[in-house]
């Protein structure tokens, strides 16, 4: 074990003025989020200049993924253990050179490398971002409505993506989609180092490396055997292996936070807090509404309606402002009604707008048969994201605001990966069945019916687990 200095982040920051101290978190979620979907639209360019195989290519997605969600537990906890200013100002310095790395790479092994360098650094960023609303404004209104604008910065960056993405490849060079990030890290750094500062209590405690390693080498694995399905079957060895290996190594991450770590990495009393344990398991399920609605709504445009990537992200354009809007409302209304009226609310939105969903074919309509469902279903995110989120983080001790933070991050980011290999497979196996018998968008459509009513049954288990939450939550 090693010893590091800590912030004692119970004592509120001078954080300059609020407004630009919550543009400051909401533009670094924006970016961290804009970087999952904005390089989609960019692939082919890339495979064709740096000579990429099609195994290879997924790993300019993958290795971002996999960095940024198996890194985040560690990432805030080192938030807490450092101050969320000294992080912001890291992640942000390593996004920045990781993404001029991508710009400027000519082989195929160092995109992929600055790509993970890109995850690290988000995966620093994410956590600090939330540590910096949970101590720089106030519990209740202030609050929740700074969790609004959070979560509606992250949805947009990833709707802004796909748009971008294709007009960047098309307008300059996909090296841009990640020489981009360059100016605006540098704007933001210097944004950050005079907008924020922190006071040392000269408290020290010690670095958890055993927690760190065996909690983010087993979530890692896990979440690397479960992206394997993309290509290979559940029961494959390449599927297998490396999950059932992580299974070992999170359950030797338990041991050691309960038994013999004096400075958990993850203090395992936070999840003795109903809210806490509660709202992160509703977070889990929500990666898989979240995948089904932005995820596989573009693959229906596409491989069903015959949209070009661009023009599904133009699709997708009016249900990201729609979302921005009710997460908004979401936040205004959170004080007054607790967290429980919300969710239900939300959910009643997922179920109606899936449902509608699943009656698209090959035949349907955008007007009628997509965009009337997504705003349903953009709706429903908008009131239910902000408000778990809120929730997961509502009861954070001053010293744990990092990682709780990194916790709720961490939960949605696992349920989105876990949530789209099944819905894949789901979907692959229904098209397979129907293809032999119908044309192949026909086929497709049948898929992704059965993936959209799966994500009503996700909503129905959601709303089934916020009744086991206060009925007046306030935050």
């Amino acid at each position: 074990m090693t010893s590091t200095y800590t912030e004692n982040q119970s004592v509120k920051p001078d954080s300059g003025p609020a407004r630009l101290v919550l543009a400051l978190a909401c533009v670094c979620q924006f970016m961290v989020i804009l970087d999952v979907s904005i390089v989609n639209v960019a692939l082919p360019s890339v495979q064709r200049d740096l000579s990429f195989t099609d195994t290879g290519l997924a790993w300019v997605v993958n290795g971002y993924v996999l960095a940024f969600a198996g890194f985040m537990l560690p990432g805030g906890r080192a938030v807490d253990l450092l101050g969320h200013r000294r992080m912001l100002v890291a992640g942000l310095g390593l996004f920045s050179l990781a993404s001029l790395a991508a710009g400027l790479a000519s082989t195929p092994e160092i995109l992929v490398g600055a790509r993970a360098a890109q995850g690290l650094g988000g995966a620093m960023l994410a956590p600090a971002t939330l540590a910096v609303i949970n101590t720089c404004f106030p519990e209740g209104r202030e609050r929740a409505r700074a969790f609004g604008a959070w979560s509606a910065s992250g949805g947009v960056g990833g709707m802004v993506g796909a748009v971008a993405g294709g007009v960047l490849t098309t307008g300059l060079s996909w090296r841009w989609v990640f020489l981009i990030n360059v100016p605006i890290g540098v704007v933001l750094v210097v944004v950050a180092l005079r907008s924020l500062s922190e006071v040392q209590a000269g408290r020290r405690e010690s670095i958890d490396l055993v927690g760190a390693m065996t909690g983010t080498a087993g979530l890692a694995s896990v979440i690397y055997g479960v992206m394997q399905t993309a290509d290979h079957t559940w029961g494959s060895a390449r599927v297998l292996v490396p999950v059932l290996g992580g299974v070992p190594l999170l359950a030797m991450f338990l041991l050691v936070e309960k038994r013999f770590a004096t400075a958990p990495m993850m203090p395992l009393r936070l999840l003795r807090n109903r809210n806490v344990a509660i709202s992160n398991g509703m977070l889990l399920l929500f990666g898989g509404i979240a995948t089904a609605m932005w995820f596989f709504s573009s693959l229906f445009m596409q491989n069903v309606l015959g949209y070009s990537a661009l023009d599904a992200g133009l699709g997708q354009t009016p249900a990201a402002v729609v979302f921005v809007v009710a997460a908004r409302f979401a936040a205004g209304w959170l004080p007054r009604t607790g967290v429980r009226p919300l969710i239900l609310a939300g959910c009643a939105c997922f179920v109606t707008g899936f449902g509608w969903l699943s009656q698209a074919d090959s035949g349907s309509s955008y007007a009628v048969s997509v965009l009337g469902p997504t705003l349903f279903v953009a709706i429903g995110i908008g009131l239910v994201f902000p408000t778990l989120m809120a929730s997961a983080t509502a009861d954070a001790p001053p010293g744990d605001a990092g990682i709780v933070g990194g916790l709720a991050n961490t939960a949605s980011q696992v349920g989105g990966s876990i949530a789209l290999a099944v819905y894949a497979t789901a979907a692959a196996a229904r098209a397979g069945a129907n293809h032999s018998t119908s044309a192949l968008p026909v086929a497709l459509a049948a898929g992704y019916e059965l993936v959209f009513r799966l994500a009503a049954g996700v909503a129905l288990a959601i709303a089934a687990a916020s009744l086991l939450l206060p009925a007046r939550q306030r935050n």
